[in-house]
């Protein structure tokens, strides 16, 4: 037994602030009122944080890039039949991480042109109609139960491998050290300081349109006749 590095910083901090954006949204949401202000600033963080992920899913290391960990159906089915073998994600986890990182972007997309119809306004609001500002924002109320159905799915697998399986996976989220019987297994390579930097810069452009720091303001009302 052998630890191997499996989960590089960035990839570690991107798990553990989306946790914690998450849950931030939800109660921001149920409590409304002032905070339905904190609410849309969670969204834009989120929004920021999915990016990174896309960019670092491409340029990542090894085992954060999509194409070690997204599934095909050979892997699936070894996988159902137990005899899958390998490092970072395993074919059902890939398929919840994509479908949660799926609905996550979907929400944050949704939420940026949302509005509330009493005093909150998505940054982006302002580029399309009031008919289909209202129905995004439809859509985005409707895919809030979605995402709880998803992220009880994750919470419960995990406990589900802890308790059953004996195999932590929330410890090598934190170390980023993973303990492995086979002697060939190779610790993650890549994802370095330049990945990083494009990775960073190219969240910060999305974030730049998020916020909707682009658009120019209306015009001030003119002033009253005497």
């Amino acid at each position: 037994m052998r630890k191997v590095r499996v989960w590089d910083l960035p990839t570690r901090l991107f798990h553990w602030l989306l946790a914690v954006l998450v849950v931030a949204a939800y109660i921001t949401a149920q409590i409304g009122g002032s905070l339905i202000e904190w609410h849309g600033r969670v969204g834009i963080a989120i929004t920021g944080l999915l990016a990174f992920r896309l960019v670092w899913g491409v340029i990542g290391s090894t085992y954060a890039r999509f194409a070690d960990f997204v599934p095909g159906p050979a892997h699936l089915w070894a996988h159902l039949r137990g005899h899958w073998s390998g490092l970072g994600h395993n074919p059902l986890g890939a398929l919840s991480v994509l479908a949660l990182l799926g609905v996550m972007f979907y929400q944050a997309v949704t939420g940026l042109f949302s509005n509330d119809e009493i005093a909150f306004s998505g940054p982006l609001r302002a580029l399309v109609s009031s008919d289909t500002g209202d129905w995004l924002s439809g859509l985005h109320r409707q895919n809030y139960w979605l995402i709880i159905v998803l992220v009880g799915l994750h919470v419960s697998a995990v406990l589900f491998y802890a308790l059953v399986k004996k195999d932590n996976l929330v410890r090598p989220m934190i170390t980023g050290m993973k303990e492995v019987d086979e002697a060939d297994a190779r610790p993650a390579e890549g994802g370095g300081a330049v990945a990083l930097i494009v990775a960073l810069a190219i969240t910060a452009a999305v974030l730049y349109v998020a916020t909707g720091s682009f658009i120019e303001p209306p015009p001030p009302p003119p002033p009253a006749a005497w």
